[in-house]
């Protein structure tokens, strides 16, 4: 679903009052829509066309000159030293540091289309927690709105069995039913506030600048998502083994492949062609010249020769300490604080991996909890606290505490699936080492 598919069906959805958002379209749109990547690839453009200028030679000097023209009479043909000259010059870089600027600036170039497959996986791990935030909400929603019309139905049969003087009800029973249904009000208008500063925050990677003023506030009300949550794959299952064992040292050549380390992997590359060209300056650095002098006849019509001269110059880098020392020692310095970038960066890389699959393997232990007995007991709970309330031997407040407690515990298992699916899209974003992630289908479960 494209950019402009999607303002379609926003805009369509003014009118119907809702439209379907998929984690699939949200990802694609996003992709399709961020700038960062189309500036990305105007700088690689850019590098590129500098490494044409860079090893292509300086342009030759042309000089056009009158010389020694005698001042009392400025006659061309008065002295013989006047001369018309014309001459040219070429300079020549030092030994091959136009090629290895060329290589230098080519291997900076390949950089933007790993740093482009790194935004793609940022994107995609930053638009799917924004989407999962909205998909709680208004998950959240509908679980409280389903129970709201149980405890209407529960606060109307406590008001008829107190105004028949039937059973054991009393006026804080009542006033007790009537609390909490405000409760769930406020508790709603909390969620749909959430809902909507999480839908703007969303839009904000799936809108354009043109269309982001004026239709942020519309789709914030009717921008909906599907009511099944989606099954993201896991393109982490080859390093679940190494995961689980803490392998550290397998888990950091896996991590090697990562984007964001191979991009700086590109750059220690042209840094340490950046140390090649700093070595030529070592070198002499060559030039030629030619020019022809043209002298005109004597006063008396006398032929005289004209002049052609040819030159050659180069520097002498006798003096080196404090210029192409300096300059060696500088690049290598530089390449040697990128790897240490380097080396931080697959350290972050490998405690954030580490961490969130910790929590993900806790959530898990958590979601079992919750399916195999938090869930049931809660829901046996509430069950039997209103048979018992119905057959006049239970406590009101103890059906509205039992009730409020399986709801609770409903949207606490729904947090879990949420958070399960998050983390998930955590630990696709440190494998996401293949350019075709942004493509990656996703299902409903």
């Amino acid at each position: 679903m494209s950019v402009a598919t999607f303002i379609l069906v926003a805009a369509h959805a003014v009118a119907a009052d809702s439209s379907i958002l998929t984690l699939e379209e949200a990802i694609t749109a996003a992709v399709k829509q961020d700038p960062w990547l189309k500036g990305s690839q105007y700088s690689e453009e850019a590098i590129m066309a500098n490494s044409v200028a860079a090893s292509t030679l300086p342009d030759p000097v042309v000089s056009i000159g009158l010389a020694n023209l005698p001042t009392d009479g400025f006659a061309f043909d008065q002295e013989p030293m006047t001369q018309l000259k014309a001459g040219v010059s070429q300079m020549f870089s030092r030994g091959d540091s136009l090629d290895i600027r060329r290589k230098q600036l080519q291997e900076l170039a390949k950089q933007h289309p790993i740093m482009r497959q790194d935004r793609i996986a940022k994107t995609t791990l930053t638009v799917s927690i924004k989407w999962l935030e909205i998909f709680r909400a208004q998950q959240t929603i509908a679980l409280i709105e389903q129970d709201r019309a149980l405890f209407e139905q529960l606060g109307e049969i406590a008001q008829a069995s107190y105004s028949s003087a039937v059973g054991k009800v009393r006026q804080q029973d009542i006033v007790r039913a009537q609390l909490e249904l405000t409760r769930l009000e406020d508790r709603l208008t909390k969620l749909h506030s959430q809902k909507e500063q999480a839908t703007a925050e969303l839009l904000e990677w799936l809108l354009d600048e043109q269309t982001w003023s004026t239709n942020t506030q519309r789709y914030q009300q009717h921008v909906d998502l599907p009511a099944k949550a989606p099954t993201i794959p896991r393109l982490y299952l080859n390093a679940t083994k190494e995961l689980e064992n803490g392998n550290i040292d397998i888990l950091a050549e896996l991590l090697n492949n990562h984007p964001a380390v191979l991009a700086i992997e590109q750059k220690i590359e042209a840094s340490n062609t950046g140390i090649d060209l700093a070595k030529q300056q070592y070198k002499p650095q060559w030039g030629v010249n030619a020019s022809y002098a043209y002298r005109a006849d004597d006063q008396l019509g006398r032929s005289r020769a004209d002049f052609i001269s040819v030159g050659v110059t180069f520097d002498v880098p006798l003096f080196t300490g404090n210029k192409q020392d300096q300059e060696v020692s500088a690049a290598i310095s530089q390449t040697e604080a990128i790897k240490t970038e380097k080396r931080l960066a697959l350290r972050s890389l490998l405690s954030q991996l580490q961490s969130a699959y910790a929590a993900h393997r806790r959530l898990q232990q958590r979601e079992a909890l919750y399916q195999t007995d938090i869930l049931i007991q809660m829901s046996d709970q509430a069950e039997a606290s209103l048979t018992a309330y119905t057959n006049d031997d239970g406590d009101f407040a103890e059906v509205v505490r039992a009730r409020i407690a399986d709801l609770n515990a409903r949207i606490d298992a729904l947090n879990i699936d949420v958070d399960l699916l998050k983390s998930q899209s955590q630990l696709n974003y440190f494998f996401s080492d293949e350019p075709s992630i942004a493509n990656t289908r996703f299902g409903e479960k």
